[in-house]
């Protein structure tokens, strides 16, 4: 896909399909467009078939105009980030549609910030092209090329800036998609890690890019015995999975994701219910996020050092699964009473966390599909999100807030860690029945005393079930605001 930005005069430009964000009232650039297509734009006004509407998308095709056909959207009443991703998606859905091959976006016309029109575009754009690749063969998309166009020579820089880094975001959530989707008999701990190690490889002439792999025998040795009681039940070989990205001085202290990879969660001996079990391939969602971060960080090369962390196992039950009432000790030298062999996630990123101590970090973000309780809590439109840091939780709704992939915040306060003491060890690895997604925060808060630190916990918006299943690849957006904001 490729995308340019213009400010030429736009009688000259040819396209297959012109998107032209417009309100009831319309802009300068509006109304070229109009008297280009012989006043069509106010024929749909004055017959109301188009008002002009938040996200309204009315398809004009004008075989007798120079521009054959005209995609309008509304943005009448458009007041956050949110509302304009939404427009913004239906608009490229509409133009998939119509099967185009080159597109012309007129820019300027939902927002004054051109870079970031751009950025939410292109990301848009990449995204909706996605599909899913069976057996590493996917529908090749029509739209091969868009250009955004602006009024003005001064804003071409802007928009191009902001195409670049949004189609690298949108190829990024696309690769968390792709990984999400696979099932989890091909995507596997070793799956994961080969595409690491691929990731490794690339050559970069601005940054560099490092994959190390510790499997049982590594863990074993760091004393990882909380990672490794989930992975006991299966047949599949656990991988820790390290990702170093370095785009900056060697002195600068990294950010560190940690990503949740448990490729399928049948709930180990505390089995789960068989009706939507197969979702449980999701459960890798937050490994997924962070290794399509780790693709956008090579493609744009952002000056900023960031390791990422993947721990990856499948949890089942067989004869040598961790049973509940098991006590194991964790790298940090806890000691954790498993209570439940389903509440996983938290007892692999745990050591996970004593491990990242290592980098020396500036932060620390998980990222997870943690718990049922978030979706209960806030359900598919935000991401929960747990910190011992204000000032970085804080960055991180800011974040959220402007790539349109919100977050809300979680307390984590002693009342709620009381919940997870143990008879027969220093916690157990669950609360009880209320408020599971703050006690599991606080959890792995125990683990994340030594640095700045937040829990994402991403049940809830990782992946959506019924006619449309599939990964969402979100919290990448989020999570590359936050990391471009840290690099400037």
């Amino acid at each position: 896909m490729k995308f340019t930005a213009s400010c030429a005069e736009l009688s000259g430009l040819k396209a297959d399909s012109l998107i032209l964000p417009t309100g009831s009232e319309l802009s300068n650039s509006a109304k070229v467009v109009n008297k280009l297509t012989l006043n069509s734009i106010d024929s749909a006004i004055e017959s109301a078939e188009f008002t002009g509407k938040s996200g309204q998308i009315l398809v004009l095709n004008l075989p007798q105009s120079p521009l054959q056909r005209i995609i309008l959207l509304g943005t009448d009443g458009l007041s956050n980030q949110r509302q304009i991703k939404k427009a913004v998606t239906a608009a490229c859905g509409a133009l998939n549609k119509t099967k185009s091959k080159t597109a012309l976006w007129i820019g300027g016309n939902i927002t004054q910030d051109i870079q970031a029109e751009a950025t939410i575009v292109a990301q848009s754009i990449n995204a909706s092209l996605y599909s899913y690749k069976k057996h590493n063969a996917g529908n090749k998309p029509n739209l091969e090329s868009l250009t955004f166009w602006s009024t003005q020579q001064s804003a071409i820089q802007s928009a191009e800036a902001g195409l670049k880094y949004g189609a690298a975001v949108g190829d990024a959530m696309n690769t968390a998609k792709q990984l999400g989707n696979l099932p989890a008999n091909i995507c596997t701990p070793s799956y994961l890690a080969a595409q690491a190690i691929s990731l490794g490889e690339a050559k970069l002439a601005k940054a560099s890019i490092t994959t190390e792999i510790l499997d049982r025998a590594d863990m074993q040795l760091l004393k990882m015995d909380s990672l490794l009681s989930v992975a006991e039940g299966s047949e599949e070989p656990p991988k820790l999975i390290v990702i170093n990205y370095q785009g900056a001085k060697s002195e600068e202290k990294p950010v560190v994701l940690v990503g949740k990879a448990v490729t399928f969660d049948s709930g180990g001996i505390s089995l789960k219910p068989g009706r939507g079990m197969d979702e449980m391939k999701y459960d890798m969602c937050g490994g997924a996020s962070v290794l399509g971060v780790m693709n956008a960080l090579v493609e744009l090369e952002l000056p900023i050092n960031v390791v990422g962390i993947i721990p990856a196992t499948e949890n089942m039950p067989n004869g040598r699964a961790t049973k509940p009432g098991d006590v194991v000790t964790s790298m940090s030298g806890q000691t954790i009473e498993i209570l439940n062999t389903d509440a996983e996630g938290r007892l692999i990123l745990c050591d996970s966390l004593t491990y990242a101590a290592k980098f020396n970090p500036d932060t620390v973000i998980d990222i997870a599909t943690l718990t049922g309780a978030v979706i209960s809590a806030l359900g598919k439109v935000a991401s929960g999100v747990l910190s011992n840091d204000q000032q970085l939780a804080n960055d991180l709704i800011e974040s959220g807030t402007q790539s349109a992939d919100p977050v809300w915040q979680l307390p984590l306060w002693e009342e709620y860690d009381d919940l997870l003491k143990s008879n027969f060890a220093d916690m157990a690895n669950i609360g009880g029945p209320q408020a599971g997604t703050i006690t599991a925060g606080c959890f792995l808060a125990r683990y994340a005393q030594d640095y700045k630190w937040a829990h994402l916990d991403v049940a809830g918006t990782a992946w959506v079930s019924g006619t449309n299943k599939g990964a969402t690849g979100r919290p990448v957006a989020l999570l590359m605001e936050y990391l471009r904001q840290k690099a400037k």
